[in-house]
């Protein structure tokens, strides 16, 4: 019954609910679209993991002590999450918008490939030269789907 108790652990979850409660009437003042799955989703203004921490950590300066030490573990846990969440997070976004474009490509790609052998010759011929060459992200992709696939036969079945 002491997790009743617990004001730092309700701080932050109460933290948490509210920032993703807020996200739906903020994006709707700014784009003028509902969007009610934005409570469930992750990203968005404001952050829920940077109010979340926030959130712990006073609270944890107010019960425990500013010059605690559980208020110094919780300081630097803050910074280590928001940090995380404003670089290795938003990269991560980034790289989902090349992967959606990848996908997007392949599609394209699988599509034209049915229709391949209704092709004339000539027009064969012209297309492969356009294919000779290759994007960096192509090139990237190809190089780690050869690793990642060496690696999975090396545990699978060596």
């Amino acid at each position: 019954m002491e997790l009743l108790y617990n004001f730092p652990l309700w701080a932050a979850i109460l933290a948490i609910l509210f920032a993703q409660g807020v996200k739906v009437p903020i994006r709707m003042i700014a784009t003028r679209h509902f969007n009610p799955g934005l409570a469930f989703s992750t990203g968005g203004m404001p952050s829920s993991h940077s109010a979340a921490v926030t959130a712990l950590a006073t609270a944890v300066g107010l019960q425990e002590g500013f010059d605690s030490s559980m208020f110094g573990i919780a300081t630097v846990f803050s910074i280590i999450v928001m940090f995380d969440s404003t670089g290795v997070r938003r990269q991560t976004g980034e790289q989902a918008i090349v992967l959606n474009l990848l996908m997007s490509d392949f599609q394209r790609f699988v599509d034209e490939a049915k229709i391949w052998n209704k092709k004339q010759e000539f027009e064969k011929r012209e297309e492969l030269r356009e294919l000779l060459g290759h994007q960096p992200i192509e090139v990237f992709f190809g190089g780690l789907t050869g690793i990642l696939l060496s690696i999975i036969l090396y545990y699978t079945i060596f």
